[in-house]
């Protein structure tokens, strides 16, 4: 009997009933968990994931599991036609857990770095075509034998990263990001030969994708993907393990050179994580160009523009910033229309700014009232209207004044 942590008793059952007719495996991170004795979950929902990969097409081996599962069991289910692959949530025995069933496959890439082409395959197509050896094992359903045809469970015991393939980073480059979140998650490091293969290809970096494209010109899906992969690492992994994997290994050069060269994203990072600043842009923040970077990643748009009203205060407090000590101009700098309060603290958390008022402003300073109230001026014969708004705002500012930075 299959024996899976974390996953109900009644669904193994049904799985095996249904491979008998189908074959199919378990694998990817489940079967690498299972031997490293961890339970496999889905990193941004927290609640077991399991990945199935079945022979001919993954829609009839689902049919098979809908009309086997206990009533009620099938909560969502979301099919991707391009890939033959079909999601379901299910809650068996009232727990929730994340089912992907995936025709297996074969991938060539005929432009590095592009979405693959995919036909139809036998499960070792399937296996060949993953990243690394100890995501690239399966548990046979039917049989209960474990498929290692690449040597992942050596790769296991000495805690290694090795690509399954010569071209694995060139083919896609995500999967060095991918690799960085393994390395934060498991302790694992790249083995010599795959350190080698990832120094050999960023030498080489920005390649020209197709003939006659500029140096430095990368397909747009290939952004996509690295903004997916850096987002559940930064908020999913350990991610100060990871980007400092990313940078040992000569990664980030992937983003922008000067973030490779960058030491001081770690307290960029921290204080992202103290001020509730998203961390991807915070990370952004240290590249050379970093609205060109927003841009290549397709970050989205209220990140966007929140690098962008940043940039603006940085420039804005370059050419003329008020004196440290001035309450009432930070005040009127940092609440004018445009500054935003995710800006001013983005701004703090970057750096290259005049930090100790902008850390009063945003403890203090903006929360700071008029000490007489509009309803006391009123009270006291002042009429509504501009004239009240603009003795509030100078009530304030003596207010203000008194303030030390």
């Amino acid at each position: 009997m299959l024996d899976l942590p974390g996953i109900p008793p009644a669904l193994p059952p049904v799985l095996l009933a249904a491979a008998r007719e189908q074959r199919a495996a378990l694998v990817g991170g489940a079967v690498r968990d299972l031997l490293l004795h961890r339970v496999h979950n889905d990193p941004w929902r927290g609640v077991p994931d399991l990945d199935l990969v079945v022979e001919g097409r993954a829609g009839d081996f689902v049919r098979r599991l809908e009309r086997s599962l206990p009533p009620g069991s099938l909560r969502a289910e979301l099919e991707h036609g391009a890939y033959g692959t079909v999601e379901l949530e299910l809650l068996v025995d009232g727990q929730p857990l994340l089912l992907d069933v995936a025709s297996a496959r074969r991938e060539t890439y005929p432009v590095a770095g592009e979405n693959p082409q995919v036909t139809l395959g036998a499960l070792a197509d399937d296996l060949a075509r993953r990243d690394f050896s100890i995501n690239a094992m399966a548990l046979d359903l039917a049989s209960g034998r474990l498929l290692d045809p690449h040597s992942g469970q050596d790769d296991l015991r000495q805690r290694r990263l090795r690509w399954l393939h010569t071209t694995s980073v060139r083919d896609d480059p995500t999967r060095l990001v991918r690799g960085a979140r393994y390395a934060a998650r498991l302790g694992f490091e790249l083995d010599p030969a795959s350190r080698e293969q990832v120094r050999a290809t960023l030498a080489a970096w920005p390649w020209a994708w197709r003939p006659g494209d500029p140096p430095g010109l990368a397909p747009t899906a290939l952004g996509t993907r690295l903004r997916m992969e850096l987002a559940l690492l930064l908020r999913r992994e350990p991610w100060r393990a990871g980007v400092a994997a990313l940078q040992r290994w000569g990664a980030l050069v992937l983003l922008d050179q000067r973030l490779q060269a960058d030491r001081r994203w770690p307290q960029r990072l921290w204080w992202a994580t103290r001020f509730q600043v998203p961390l991807l842009p915070a990370l952004v923040a240290g590249a050379a160009d970093p609205l060109a970077l927003a841009e290549r990643l397709q970050l989205p748009p209220r990140q966007h523009r929140l690098l962008a009203q940043w940039l603006g205060l940085r420039r804005q407090l370059a050419e003329a910033g008020p004196s440290p000590g001035d309450a009432p101009a930070w005040c009127e700098l940092l609440e004018a229309p445009g500054h935003s309060l995710e800006a001013v603290t983005l701004a703090l958390v970057a750096g290259d700014v005049p930090r100790r008022p902008l850390l009063r402003w945003l403890l203090r300073w903006r929360q700071l009232k008029s000490p007489v109230s509009a309803a006391e001026l009123i009270a006291a014969g002042w009429r509504p209207g501009p004239e009240l708004g603009a003795e509030l705002r100078r009530l304030r500012s003596q207010a203000l004044a008194q303030e030390r930075c």
